[in-house]
């Protein structure tokens, strides 16, 4: 089964760079709807078609991020039946980086294929640790300094933002029973806004970034791994605010382009 992107879509944040400490965040909480199409195809994938749609919403608690995101893919094959694919993320983060509660759903074709829940701590300088409560009562170890989704993806606008080109992070998601992954980020040149755009949301800096994730948690940097391949690469246009414009997912056999068909603002939380 196909394994939705989550990692950098929140692709994801409240944290001062990769350290780890509280600041005002500059990213804007917003809800975004994504249309799914296909892209590309390598001969002998079977695939000729893919559509959909990728849903996303990231909200302010205060003292933490609430993210859901659901998506959405039917794949269309050569020589079988069409193939309707639903993933569902609803996590909550805290802002200092280390706690984080998950719940995923996996279904295809209407029959739920995983239910995975349970919760994480990772706390600063020392090892952290998961605690799976479905599909089984399972602990797994996290490396030292692991970040959670809105943490990376805020550790890589700090990249960017500095000048960075590249960024390799562990990171932990909770999307099935295994460790953290290792994430890899090639970070393209600035580029300023469309001067004609409207939505205030659309505006500002943007980058390229390109995102690969690999089955590994040791730390080894997968520049080094020879000819290891990653599960999958994620492509997004990534705006300072955390809204991207754009998204593209690459499976290896097939890729799948993201079009933003609409995105708004969150209220702002009332924290006392």
């Amino acid at each position: 089964m196909v394994r939705a992107a989550f990692v950098s879509l929140t692709i994801a944040v409240g944290l001062a760079g990769a350290g780890g400490a509280e600041a005002a965040s500059p990213i804007q909480p917003h809800r975004a709807i994504y249309s799914l199409a296909l892209s590309h195809t390598q001969e002998g994938s079977g695939i000729i078609g893919a559509g959909g749609q990728l849903y996303f919403e990231w909200a302010d608690t205060c003292d933490g991020w609430a993210v859901e995101q659901r998506y959405k893919l039917r794949l269309s094959y050569t020589d079988a039946d069409d193939s309707d694919l639903q993933t569902s993320l609803v996590s909550w983060e805290a802002k200092n980086g280390q706690r984080y509660r998950f719940e995923v759903k996996k279904a295809n074709n209407g029959e739920m294929e995983e239910d995975t829940r349970g919760t994480a701590q990772a706390p600063k300088g020392k090892r952290g640790l998961a605690r799976f409560t479905m599909p089984e009562v399972a602990r797994i170890a996290l490396p030292k300094d692991v970040m959670f989704p809105s943490a990376h993806t805020l550790a890589l606008l700090d990249a960017a933002k500095a000048g960075q080109s590249f960024l390799s992070k562990q990171v932990f998601e909770g999307v099935s029973i295994e460790g953290a992954t290792t994430v890899t980020a090639a970070i393209g040149l600035p580029r300023s806004s469309n001067p004609k755009e409207t939505n205030p949301l659309l505006k500002g800096r943007s980058w390229m970034m390109r995102m690969a994730f690999f089955p590994d948690s040791t730390g080894t940097d997968p520049r080094t791994l020879g000819e290891e391949l990653p599960d999958y690469e994620l492509g997004a246009d990534m705006l300072e605010n955390g809204v991207s414009r754009a998204i593209t997912l690459d499976y290896g056999s097939f890729a799948v382009k993201a079009k933003l068909l609409k995105v708004e603002p969150l209220a702002a939380a009332k924290c006392s």
